[in-house]
């Protein structure tokens, strides 16, 4: 991958950092370029654009990952009390993904919500 470094990796980080998610390490471990893509691209120049907050993008992004069974959502269960989510809204995300995502999604998606909440460990 090219060195070429605009500030999105930075901002990238800064927004990984406010959703608690330290350096997001565990996607380092995996891949180095995956994680600059990541971190750049996602991160540094999607989640930073002005026009919703943080918490908008965190609520948008938990409805997907659910809707298309994404275990990634799991992150997003764990650290979202950092923006504001208390445990019932994301009960009630989920919930509300029943209609449109199915209910397999939703069912899954509330089975590993209760392990997160339980303590459970966060695989990639």
């Amino acid at each position: 991958m090219s060195d070429f470094n605009d500030g999105r990796e930075q901002a990238g980080l800064d927004i990984i950092a406010q959703l608690g998610w330290g350096q997001n390490e565990g996607v380092r471990e995996l891949d180095e370029d995956l994680w600059k893509i990541i971190s750049e691209a996602n991160f540094g120049t999607i989640w930073a654009r002005p026009g919703l907050s943080l918490r908008d993008r965190e609520l948008i992004c938990m409805s997907i990952l659910i809707a298309i069974g994404a275990h990634g959502v799991a992150i997003h269960f764990k650290h979202a009390h950092k923006l504001g989510f208390t445990d019932e809204e994301i009960k009630e995300i989920i919930l509300q993904t029943i209609p449109y995502a199915g209910l397999p999604r939703a069912l899954s998606a509330m089975a590993l919500f209760r392990r997160i909440q339980g303590g459970a460990e966060l695989e990639l």
